[in-house]
């Protein structure tokens, strides 16, 4: 899959992914910001901001504006913040394109902010907050998150806590806009059935009032671990939902691949040994999963679980064995062959679609500043040998970098922290 990169004078970034059988186009705007570039007295507002987007702008003032004309071109369309970035985006028919970029690009670069709809919009926001607060599946990943990074940027929720989200304003929301939604910091991406030279000229176009300041940079993470910790948080819940892991590497590292391979092997696909052994042998759990996750700054590998209550000792052990095998003995050449396979395929079938294409290229351009193309991805996934699983394991899986979060009905972290260890 090809694509082209251009980078205008001002330093926005465009990026082009054509698919000519494709008969849709995706336009995704990516800005460099997000949780981590906040202060704790405004944490929360990268993500309020991505909802007052969609609240009216100059050229389209009513709230209802834009999700009229949007829904009427039969078009999908949403926002996302994360800890590094912001997205909006719109996925429509390709004859569409003209359109969807005028749409996206005017409520990136326009939005009105009203005061009235900011007040009216804190309830939505809280709303959402006590949402993810009965999701207790989700909830223990913020959890683990404070666990390991504790009172800074990374370790703060995006949403934001209740009473900061209702104290904000509007001129937080223009100062946050000033520092962040600048073209340096912007990046514009175009999949599906167009050509690269009408989308970059015609991105041009529509981003050319997007504001030159200077972006504001963020803190560095500090990641540092001396012994094992453990996080619980009491809620009654017919299941424990646990994340158990350590530290790894940032997103720029090259060991990340070999990360994946670790991950699958551990929890990539219904014949994977996590799946097999919490599941099918010891019928515990419904869902279990492994893997890498990296920023620019920090990273962690983890497992994350939902077990029953009563069993949650023994699946912890049963986890960390799992863990010390593949520091003590070589992956067999057969399951090394099989989980490469599987996250190549995984790959692909997570790019069949032009939105999928965008969220592939664009994040890389904004976490990496570097692109890798599926192609590149498979090479460097085949390359990995059993003996650069092992040494990887080797070196994060250390005792006293262990770290358990989890949410259900349990107070004794003391008992639990006893079981962290090889």
């Amino acid at each position: 899959m090809k694509f082209k990169k251009k980078t205008l004078p001002n330093g926005m970034r465009m990026i082009a992914v054509p698919m000519a059988d494709n008969p849709t186009v995706t336009v995704l705007v990516l800005v460099e910001t997000g949780s981590k570039y906040e202060i704790k007295e405004k944490n929360g507002l990268s993500h309020f901001l991505e909802h007052m987007c969609f609240k009216g702008t100059t050229t389209r003032p009513n709230t209802s504006d834009l999700s009229k004309e949007l829904d009427t071109l039969g078009c999908e369309y949403n926002a996302f913040t994360g800890q590094e970035f912001t997205g909006y985006y719109a996925k429509g028919k390709a004859m569409d394109f003209s359109k969807l970029l005028d749409v996206v690009s005017d409520l990136y670069i326009n939005p009105l902010l009203k005061e009235d709809e900011i007040e009216k919009e804190k309830g939505v926001i809280v709303d959402e907050i006590n949402m993810y607060d009965d999701m207790p599946m989700q909830k223990v990943h913020e959890v683990w998150m404070n666990l390991l990074y504790g009172d800074q940027p990374a370790g703060w929720t995006i949403t934001g806590e209740r009473d900061v989200v209702r104290e904000m304003s509007r001129k937080d929301f223009v100062a946050y806009r000033k520092a962040h939604y600048v073209a340096s910091a912007t990046t514009v991406i175009v999949s599906g059935n167009i050509d690269s030279a009408r989308a970059f000229k015609e991105i041009a176009r529509s981003f050319n009032g997007i504001a030159e300041n200077k972006k504001i940079g963020k803190k560095k993470t500090r990641d540092t671990q001396s012994e094992p910790h453990v996080r619980a948080r009491f809620k009654e819940t017919d299941q424990t939902h646990l994340v158990l892991g350590v530290r790894s590497f940032p997103v720029y590292d090259a060991r990340n691949l070999i990360l994946a391979v670790l991950g699958g092997v551990l929890g990539s696909g219904m014949s994977s040994r996590l799946f097999r052994k919490i599941r099918d042998e010891m019928g515990v759990g419904y869902y279990v999963n492994a893997g890498n996750r990296a920023s620019t700054d920090s990273g962690y590998f983890a497992v994350s679980a939902g077990v029953a209550n009563n069993r949650l000792e023994e699946v912890l052990r049963a986890i960390i064995g799992e863990l010390a095998k593949l520091k003590d003995s070589l992956v067999s050449e057969g399951e090394l062959a099989k989980v490469k396979e599987h996250l190549v395929g995984m790959m692909y079938l997570g790019l069949e679609s032009s939105d999928d294409l965008a969220e592939y290229y664009g994040t890389q351009e904004v976490l990496r500043r570097e692109i890798r193309t599926p192609k590149e991805r498979e090479r460097l996934i085949r390359a990995v040998t059993a003996e650069d699983v092992r040494k990887i394991a080797k070196k994060i899986f250390v005792e006293k970098n262990l770290n358990l979060a989890l949410i259900g009905p349990t107070k004794d972290s003391g008992a639990l922290k006893s079981l962290l260890k090889f």
